[in-house]
């Protein structure tokens, strides 16, 4: 039974109602007054970092902006114009896009810039064989064959050029000589539409091999050799494990390689200028893209078009990087 309400006990309040006014000033409480936290030493701290942040990037950011990106807006722009033979330009919109579509020149040049790009690959096994016995345990003098073999990258492409005509000459070159020795008669390398392109492509193997070699040593090393001793343990012999954990493994760093020898390949130039030359007869089948660009833009002058082909090939590379990007995911395995 419920006790009897006293009747002296006060009546109970209500919860005080908020005014507007006292919402209004938790409102103004609450709201940030940058004019406080400015002078604020995490403030102080923030501003000195991004500052210095700004300082340190500013030399790259400037010379990415005006040695690459500003050159790129001024291609594009210039691909839509035709250029005097005095200097100056005028605006002809897509006249040089629709002329390269009926280039049949440059249609040749692409062809052949592609296969340069596919020939260049064929040097990575080449490099990967030779980086996988020269890293194997216990193997001597490794740095002196890196070192020779490196060589043909710092040397000049000129002097280069000027070694591989000689063994590719004709008449005395040694290439013909030690042929002549098993019975097969000598030609002209350099000067066969039919064999020129694959002249020019052995030189430009030759000069990556020592490239390729270094990049793929260092992601040799970064394999754990526990793994080949689990591997040796349960019986696999050195080509099972080459295809089975040396591949895998170092499938990013040729991955890596791949990227770079399509870009170098389709950018070939001074290997084809210096070996082919201007007064070949085997000109048209091997020379590429940036040749045909070098010819139209400094011995032609017709510099509008030339933009235009520069920008066709942006496109090219673009496109073929991207495809390699995306073809990655299939054969590429990141530890």
């Amino acid at each position: 039974m419920a006790a009897p309400k006293s009747a002296d006990a006060p009546a109970p309040t209500a919860a005080p109602s908020d005014s507007s006014a006292e919402r209004r000033q938790r409102r103004q409480r609450r709201q940030w007054r940058p004019w406080e936290s400015w002078g604020s030493a995490a403030a102080r701290r923030r501003r000195a970092n991004t500052l210095w942040a700004a300082f340190f990037l500013a030399p790259t950011a400037i010379g990415l902006g005006v040695f690459y990106l500003w050159p790129v807006v001024q291609t594009f722009y210039f691909s839509f114009t035709a250029w005097g033979p005095f200097g100056g330009h005028t605006w002809t919109g897509l006249a040089n896009y629709r002329r390269l579509a009926h280039d049949s020149e440059l249609h040749q040049a692409l062809g052949n810039t592609l296969w340069y790009c596919l020939y260049g690959l064929l040097g990575i096994p080449v490099s990967l064989v030779v980086a996988v016995l020269l890293s194997r345990p216990g193997r001597k003098g490794v740095s002196v064959y890196r070192t020779l073999m490196f060589l043909p990258v710092v040397t000049m492409p000129v002097a280069v050029a000027m070694v591989w005509r000689w063994l590719y000459n004709g008449d005395y070159g040694i290439i013909n000589y030690l042929l002549g020795k098993i019975g097969i008669h000598s030609r002209y390398w350099i000067d066969d539409p039919h064999t020129a392109l694959v002249a020019v492509a052995l030189v430009a193997i030759w000069t990556t091999v020592g490239y390729n070699l270094i990049i793929l040593m260092a992601g040799l090393q970064s394999i754990p050799r526990h793994y080949y001793e689990a591997a040796a343990l349960d019986g696999a012999g050195p080509v099972r494990q080459f295809f089975s954990l040396t591949l895998p493994l170092l499938s990013p760093t040729l991955f890596f390689v791949s990227v770079l020898s399509v870009i170098s390949s389709l950018q070939s130039f001074d290997l084809v200028y210096a070996v082919i030359g201007k007064t070949n007869p085997a000109l048209p089948q091997a020379r590429s893209v940036v040749f045909l660009f070098y010819q139209d833009a400094f011995v032609n002058n017709d510099r509008g078009y030339a933009a235009a082909m520069a920008f066709l090939l942006l496109i090219v590379v673009a496109a073929v990087t991207g495809l390699q990007f995306r073809l990655q995911k299939r054969w590429v395995h990141y530890v």
